[in-house]
């Protein structure tokens, strides 16, 4: 017990060390150099470090504690940076999947309701596009372009492919289905909910809890994972906004800024994409064994039948077993 205790402790204290007290040192030091450098200086690395060398504590008694109480101050004052970093986090986290923007103050809600429609818009345009696509090769084929004489059909075919892939990629980029909130990520994590009711006419809200309880141990590592890695990225966001902050009195913090938050852009989209398929493919892999929990019949290939009775049982309501499954929203 007790060597458990200290390795949990040392855990702890690690990461309390690296998501906490190094980034808000970090932040510090940026903050520090501000104040001394200015606009005017910006980028004068003599003064800064005479400035730092003035800060050292004068040599006689009590200089060590004052050097250590000043290292503990520091190290205090950069993790309750840390914590305001990861609450800023979890809003912009919030504000990037958007999943609750119709209930949004009337400004921010008009602003997201013009982008859901840009974004509809987009989706249509890289639609028509990818149809395009798919009838100049359809018409190619049947008139016979590169079809059989053995010149040059995988050069064709390789050429076709890739236009094809590339139309594709053009929607998706906007997102993998018909567009429902104002960003990709949202939009990303809600193509998942709208599949599933289409697929299985189960809603994963209702599903996941119970189907959690079912997964092994290493698919639940590699989402747990996933997520921590999408939780990271939005503090790093938030950092961003912190060090964007401090261009008002250095302005190399502004192209930091602004590296550091199009970093954690790529990695929201990245653990997103990533979460997204993972919890997909966990409830393609599982439902089968949650549905034989629950006393459903689940014979063959996964069907509507399934995942409306599955969702049915979990929500409580017994009495609409047996009734056709409603069609999503689209």
């Amino acid at each position: 017990m007790t060597g458990l205790l200290t390795e949990l402790s040392k855990r702890l204290a690690e990461r309390w060390l690296s998501l906490l007290v190094l980034p808000g040192a970090l932040f510090l030091g940026a903050a520090f150099t501000a104040r001394t450098l200015g606009h005017a200086h910006a980028l004068d690395a003599e003064l800064l470090v005479r400035e730092v060398q003035a800060w050292h504590p004068a040599p006689g008694a009590g200089a060590g504690v004052r050097l250590a109480v000043l290292l503990l101050m520091v190290a205090l004052l950069a993790a309750a940076l840390g914590l305001v970093a990861q609450t800023l986090g979890s809003l912009l986290e919030r504000l990037w999947f958007a999943a609750d923007w119709t209930l949004w103050p009337r400004p921010l809600r008009a602003l997201a309701a013009w982008r859901v429609t840009k974004r509809r818009e987009r989706r249509a345009t890289a639609e028509r596009a990818y149809e395009r696509v798919r009838q100049r090769i359809g018409e190619s084929l049947i008139a016979g372009d590169g079809g059989g004489d053995g010149t040059g059909d995988d050069t064709d075919d390789d050429v076709r492919d890739a236009d094809l892939r590339t139309a594709r990629l053009a929607m998706a980029r906007v997102s993998q289905e018909k567009p429902h909130r104002p960003t990709w990520t949202g939009d990303r994590m809600h193509a998942v909910t709208l599949r599933l009711a289409q697929d299985l006419a189960l809603d994963l809200a209702t599903v996941w809890p119970a189907l959690w309880q079912l997964l092994p141990d290493a698919p639940r590592q590699q989402i747990e994972a996933t997520r921590e890695a999408l939780d990271r990225a939005a503090t790093l966001a938030a950092w961003a906004v912190l060090y964007a902050l401090l261009a008002v009195w250095w302005w190399p913090a502004l192209p930091l800024a602004a590296a550091t938050f199009l970093t954690a852009k790529l990695r929201i989209r990245g653990a997103t994409d990533a979460y997204a398929r993972l919890v997909e493919a966990s409830v393609y892999l599982y439902l089968g064994e949650l549905a034989e929990r629950l006393g459903v019949s689940a014979e063959g290939v996964l069907g509507r039948r399934t995942g409306w009775e599955v969702t049915c049982l979990l929500q409580g309501q017994r009495h609409l077993i047996g009734l056709t499954a409603h069609e999503p929203e689209t």
